[in-house]
């Protein structure tokens, strides 16, 4: 893993070395082990380097036998061995035994598609000097960042928008991607919650050519584009996960997993433990007083079974309070959910025992049907005959009904982004968008984060793009949302885990709501009235006092009071790290 950023130049203009130097220093905590900088006539590439495989090798920026091509990577590429063997067959020649090289001889092959060749999570910036085109490109579902931004002088992009920040990117809100957080409790892309930053899509390629200048964007794959597939959903995905398991567990550093106890991560830990021959430390979070949805005695019976030992992080009200601000600092848009306290003390907890590669379950809920209200919005598109989708979540009709009161002049002509089917059928369309957008946008990003801040990879293999595409091709020929939830990742565990396992209901991961939102308020509201979404015109003062008290709304789960402190935590954060 690493962090990449990058300066490409138009014509005219020198590339900005002393940029892409403060941007490097800005993302070393997704690179700790090794920091470089590369320039030349046109462009300025830096990388800062977390050593997973071949730790002593691959050292980045990579370049081609001739010299033509040069490739920094955030990136673990899971066929890497067995693409090298076929390149090797070829006639190519390695000067690593690093996974990325396998890009650089890929691209000599196909040129940007080398993209459809790859399996695993990667965001990279390869730069062909012959042609004087710069490619960036990102993984099929998003787990690998990539932001960028134009300016008059050129292109500048970046693993994380906070190192744009501090190459003197404005902390300058963009009123869309506002009012997207506020409906969402995140920013879908290719928004950023700063104005003129983008992402790059999930699965495109972005292309620059320096001379004449032009930007272009292509997607090269989309979950909804799955081909049909006549068959057991189950048998595909439990023959997808046993091949995938020796590929998720290589690696050279100490491996360990986020254990919840539920089946997504126990089918997750019976992979770990049947293919890393290295012992797989599981870690577990639980919160104080061991309420209902505490599940550490399921996850601690599962380790034991498995011989993997256990470490076990217990939340208590003042602990998440105390956490909150450093939560807000590792995001780059910022993500309103309660459960970042959660996962980025599991992810401190695993730098801290010496863990530097995670794996984790996140996924599986978006792709069987873990969540009864997007099965409900199937239900509800089929029957209007139109689609149906976040207008069932409570937060999001909160932020309908309260915004017009709350929002000041600054948010006067913003648009929230509308949400369009994909034209396939409602199970379809439903799959892609709540992929799409809360997994990745919520989940997969702010895990990204918290798990890079204290300098740990993760990995989630429910998201591996083979397996989504089983899953969709086989939904497109027997629909399955009317099925009993998971009942086909279900069929698939039980030839990894023990029924009693198996067939354990979900239970929500959901932190102790009412008293975490009652103890942030207390502590961090007074930041609120004459804040800075004050001073910007995002809230009105009336506003931001009468949230900087709000009580807990029946049903919630990310407030409207919730959002707005978040927002306002961070505006704080990135103002101050962009003076400093």
């Amino acid at each position: 893993m690493c962090g990449i950023s990058g300066h490409v130049a138009r014509s005219g203009f020198p590339p900005r070395v002393d940029l892409v130097e403060q941007m490097t220093g800005a993302l070393r905590h997704r690179g700790p082990d090794a920091a470089a900088v590369f320039a030349d006539p046109a462009l300025a590439l830096g990388c800062t380097r977390l050593a997973i495989i071949d730790v002593s090798g691959s050292a980045q920026p990579l370049r081609s036998a001739d010299g033509e091509l040069v490739l920094i990577a955030n990136a673990e590429i899971y066929n890497f061995a067995e693409l090298r063997a076929g390149l090797r067959r070829r006639g190519h020649v390695f000067a690593t035994d690093g996974d990325c090289e396998v890009i650089l001889h890929l691209y000599e092959e196909h040129g940007e598609r080398a993209v459809d060749h790859l399996r695993g999570m990667f965001a990279f910036a390869l730069w062909d000097r012959r042609g004087g085109r710069l490619t960036l490109a990102r993984d099929r579902m998003g787990e690998k960042p990539l932001y960028y931004t134009e300016r008059p002088d050129g292109l500048l992009f970046a693993s994380e928008a906070k190192a744009l920040t501090a190459a003197g990117v404005p902390v300058e809100l963009d009123p869309d991607g506002v009012a997207d957080f506020f409906h969402l409790e995140y920013v879908p892309e290719p928004r950023s919650i700063l104005r003129d930053v983008r992402k790059v899509p999930a699965g495109h390629v972005v292309t620059v050519d320096v001379q004449p200048w032009r930007v272009r964007s292509r997607p090269y794959w989309r979950l909804v584009d799955a081909e049909p597939i006549d068959g057991s959903c189950a048998e595909f995905v439990g023959e997808i996960l046993t091949g995938l398991g020796p590929l998720v567990t290589r690696t050279d550093q100490p491996l360990g997993i986020s254990l919840s106890g539920g089946l997504d991560s126990s089918v997750v830990a019976a992979l770990a433990a049947k293919f890393c021959a290295a012992p797989v430390r599981a870690f577990s979070v639980g919160y104080a007083g061991r309420p209902a949805n505490d599940e550490r005695h399921h996850a601690r019976q599962l380790a034991t079974s498995l011989g993997m030992p256990f470490h076990e992080i217990e939340i208590d009200t003042a602990r998440a309070t105390a956490d909150l601000p450093a939560v807000v600092a590792a995001q780059d848009d910022p993500v309103a959910d309660f459960a970042g306290v959660c996962y980025h003390a599991v992810m401190r907890a695993a730098a801290e025992a010496g863990v530097r590669v995670m794996l984790q379950g996140q996924g599986a809920d978006e792709l069987f049907w873990g969540y009864p209200w997007v099965r409900q919005a199937v239900a509800l598109s089929e029957a209007r005959g139109k689609l149906v989708f976040y207008k069932l979540d409570p937060d999001f009709r909160e932020a309908e009904r309260v915004g017009p009161d709350y929002f000041g002049e600054a948010m006067r002509d913003a648009a929230r982004t509308g949400f369009e089917p994909f034209g396939v059928r409602p199970d379809i369309d439903l799959t892609g968008l709540i992929t799409g957008t809360y997994l990745r946008e919520n989940g997969i990003a702010q895990c990204d984060r918290l798990a890079m801040a204290n300098s740990v990879e993760l990995r989630a293999p429910f998201v591996d793009h083979r397996l989504v595409e089983a899953v969709v091709g086989t939904r497109k020929v027997r629909p399955d949302h009317r099925d009993p939830p998971k009942q086909r990742l279900r069929e698939a565990a039980y030839a990894l885990l023990p029924a009693p396992i198996a067939d354990r209901p979900k239970q929500s991961f959901s932190p102790p709501l009412r008293a975490w939102h009652a103890s942030f308020l207390r502590t961090y509201g007074d930041l609120l009235p004459g804040g800075e979404l004050v001073r910007r015109g995002i809230l009105t003062e009336f506003a931001a006092r009468r949230l900087s008290v709000a009580d807990f709304p029946d049903g919630a789960g990310s407030p409207f009071s919730f959002k707005a402190l978040m927002l306002e935590m961070w505006c704080r954060h990135n103002v101050a790290r962009a003076r400093r």
